[in-house]
């Protein structure tokens, strides 16, 4: 199967990759002039060939539009922000499961450091999420936003919007998806911080109409929580 790259813009038939990401091409991956790979605009999918192949300055002709395969349900992961190494995790494989956007979120709990630091990490996110796409060979970039305070998030639009909790009063998250489901549908994910909700955070979600759902009796850790949901709700909707 054939890698794929993502170009900042096709134009002319031709894309280029230059600086660091033409040096990892050119030393790395040892890529060579006529040599067929996909490239992706963010937009629209190529098949390309290597036209030039220098070491900071990549060429690609396109020769014809491949199909776009798209995630069966668009998912917005809303995150509160955990330990920064396990949040990158997480971000590699929720793209990796094809989520839509990743909304980075700030709770009660949230360990006042990184709600300090997130901001800065913004960009690097941004290449972990570019980079996992590439692997996983999306045809869109995920979007990962600006940190947010929960009351903005408890405002983001989804057909569908659970909040995920330990709470045992929680109904299941199995039950709880619905029995027919739409290829218009979205879902928006709330995931909660290390050390969990406070009384006050799931009487906000409640009011905002955001469903309580649990996912078993185990406690998991948040990122292992995230992409636990994320994997349930894309085998749901392709069934």
């Amino acid at each position: 199967m054939r890698r794929r790259f993502f170009v900042d813009q096709v134009r002319n038939e031709h894309a280029e990759i230059s600086g660091d990401d033409a040096r990892h091409l050119t030393r790395v991956l040892r890529v060579e002039v006529g040599q067929r790979y996909e490239i992706s605009d963010n937009s629209s999918v190529y098949l390309a060939e290597i036209e030039t192949a220098r070491k900071e300055h990549v060429v690609f002709r396109t020769l014809e539009k491949l199909p776009v395969v798209t995630p069966p349900v668009a998912v917005v992961l809303a995150a509160a922000l955990i330990k920064f190494d396990h949040f990158e995790w997480m971000i590699e494989k929720a793209t990796e499961l094809g989520v839509t956007a990743i909304v980075p979120v700030i709770a009660i709990r949230t360990e006042h450091g990184l709600e300090k630091a997130a901001p800065k990490r913004l960009e690097r996110w941004r290449r972990i999420g570019m980079e996992a796409s590439q692997q996983s060979r999306r045809a869109h970039l995920p979007e990962i936003a600006e940190p947010m305070l929960l009351s903005d998030v408890l405002k983001l639009n989804g057909t569908y919007r659970y909040a995920l909790d330990e709470d045992p009063s929680a109904v299941r998250f199995k039950t709880s998806l619905p029995a027919q489901t739409s290829t218009t549908d979205s879902v928006a994910l709330l995931i909660g911080p290390e050390g969990g909700w406070t009384d006050s955070e799931r009487a906000e979600f409640t009011a905002a109409n955001w469903s309580p759902v649990s996912l078993g009796p185990s406690i998991l850790r948040a990122e292992t929580a995230a992409l636990a949901a994320s994997a349930v709700i894309t085998c749901h909707w392709l069934e």
